[in-house]
């Protein structure tokens, strides 16, 4: 059962993905070995994991997102078969179970017929598809995304974990080499792999590791991030809002909406509606003050649309299986 406790070493992870567990604990006032067996049963119970993200522009990639229309009786093997795929960082089926929204990573110059999402109107599942580019995600670097699971901080708290605001990447984006294969590997299956962990898999000194590693995070190369299932903290409607945005209020909108609680994800995207955020909370009720309160007193959002998720199959970096967070399959 998640408690206080719990939902307050998340929040910490959402701020410090990798605050050594000591500090974890003098922050919210428990033993280093409370607050390790807690991370860690949070973890083996497939409600969150802390990952290591590669930035995908590194390989030369941007992000699209997909809406895929299709039979009823087909979204389901579809939606598994498109999670499976290592360039796929999204999916979820909507809609009552007749839409499928995913992002696909894949160039920008990559020619149209070669684009997975293009190839998918051959299936006869496939009733409709709209895909648009995400141009710019909203949200500052090191903040949280979605915060609205409580657990919240004293400002003495927030104080212990941070000297000041999180630095930007410096940039410019480090290009990665086959020897850095083992180490983003490590990260990305657990982002809290120690330095110790890191120079064993690698054949590396713990001190060409802690270089290597302060390189690619300074550059934006390289970035934490922690993956929640809202289910296991009572949170359990999730929606996707497709919003109209004037060009002269998007930054400032998008900024905004990104800001709220409830909201995981924001971005600009191309197409009829230029601002797409995922929202979660807890029910139906939960939902309709969110639209007719935050949202509604937010300016510059002319109209929007809804998809309410029905089944998540893939996170960013995580694919859901029986209810759990679990590593994705390689390759």
């Amino acid at each position: 059962m998640i408690d206080d406790v719990d939902m307050r070493i998340l929040r910490i992870l959402q701020r410090s993905p990798r605050a050594p567990f000591r500090l974890i604990g003098e922050v919210i006032g428990v033993s280093e070995q409370t607050a390790a067996r807690r991370c860690q049963a949070l973890r083996r119970s497939g409600a969150m994991r802390v990952v290591g993200l590669v930035d995908p522009a590194v390989h030369g990639e941007a992000q699209w997102v997909a809406r895929i229309r299709c039979r009823p009786d087909r979204a389901v093997p579809l939606a598994d078969a498109l999670a499976r795929r290592p360039d796929i960082a999204y999916a979820s089926i909507a809609s009552g179970g007749s839409e499928i929204i995913c992002v696909v990573r894949s160039p920008l110059h990559a020619p149209r017929e070669d684009m997975l999402l293009q190839q998918l109107p051959r299936s006869a599942a496939v009733l409709d598809l709209s895909i648009d580019l995400l141009i710019h995600p909203f949200g500052s670097p090191g903040t949280a995304g979605w915060t609205g699971f409580g657990g919240h901080l004293t400002p003495e708290q927030e104080e212990r974990l941070t000297t000041g605001p999180a630095p930007a990447p410096a940039g410019p984006l480090l290009p990665l080499t086959t020897q850095d294969g083992p180490l983003l590997d490590a990260l990305a299956e657990d982002g809290r792999t120690s330095h110790t962990r890191l120079a064993e898999v690698t054949g590396w000194s713990k001190g060409r590791v802690a270089r290597r590693l302060e390189s690619l995070e300074a550059s934006g190369t390289l970035s934490y991030d922690i993956d929640l299932l809202p289910e296991h903290l009572g949170f359990h409607l999730n929606a996707t809002l497709w919003m109209r945005v004037a060009p002269a209020a998007l930054a400032r909108t998008g900024q905004e909406i990104a800001g709220h609680e409830e909201v995981a994800f924001a971005a600009a995207t191309s197409g009829d509606h230029n601002l797409l955020a995922i929202v979660i909370c807890r029910d139906a009720e939960d939902f309709y003050r969110y639209l007719t309160t935050r949202l509604a007193a937010t300016p510059g959002v002319d109209a929007y649309g809804v998809s309410i998720r029905v089944r998540r199959l893939k996170q960013a970096a995580s694919l859901i299986s029986h209810g759990r967070l679990v590593p994705p399959s390689p390759g």
